[in-house]
């Protein structure tokens, strides 16, 4: 099963923690709890509740139906990122989040690479999310 990126994202801010507490961080050098805080956590795990909710089934849907689902979870996550002032996620947190729906969805079923129409996902999920507009520096 894919694993989420707010897990990675909880276990650094958690990792952090522990070094400040232990006083083997520089409290100047920390900076997880910053970049991912609870909200931003807890509403992302929200967009992607919905999403995994969509996924049984989505191996047998239309194209139509498959960008549907990619296209509510990329203007799901755009509205939390607005929220956080267009900076909650970077690349490197994009990446990751592409990375999740792109395993989740071949995980059940949906072949990425073969899916057509003038949606189709050319160049893997990642450029599909960019024609999504999902926004971010």
């Amino acid at each position: 099963m894919a694993e989420r990126p707010t897990t990675n994202w909880r276990n650094r801010v958690a990792e952090e923690a522990e070094a400040l507490a232990a006083g083997t961080l520089d409290p100047e050098c920390a900076c997880m709890a910053g970049l991912f805080p609870e909200e931003l956590l807890t509403s992302t795990d929200a967009v992607l509740d919905t999403f995994e909710s969509e996924l049984p089934g989505v191996g047998e849907a239309d194209d139509a139906q498959i960008f549907g689902v990619v296209e509510r979870v990329v203007l799901a996550l755009n509205t939390v990122n607005e929220a956080h002032n267009a900076c909650a996620y970077e690349t490197d947190e994009r990446e990751q989040l592409c990375q999740f729906i792109d395993q989740s969805l071949t995980e059940h079923g949906v072949a990425i690479d073969v899916l057509r129409g003038p949606q189709a996902i050319v160049g893997g999920l990642r450029a599909a999310w960019t024609r999504r507009k999902l926004t971010g520096p």
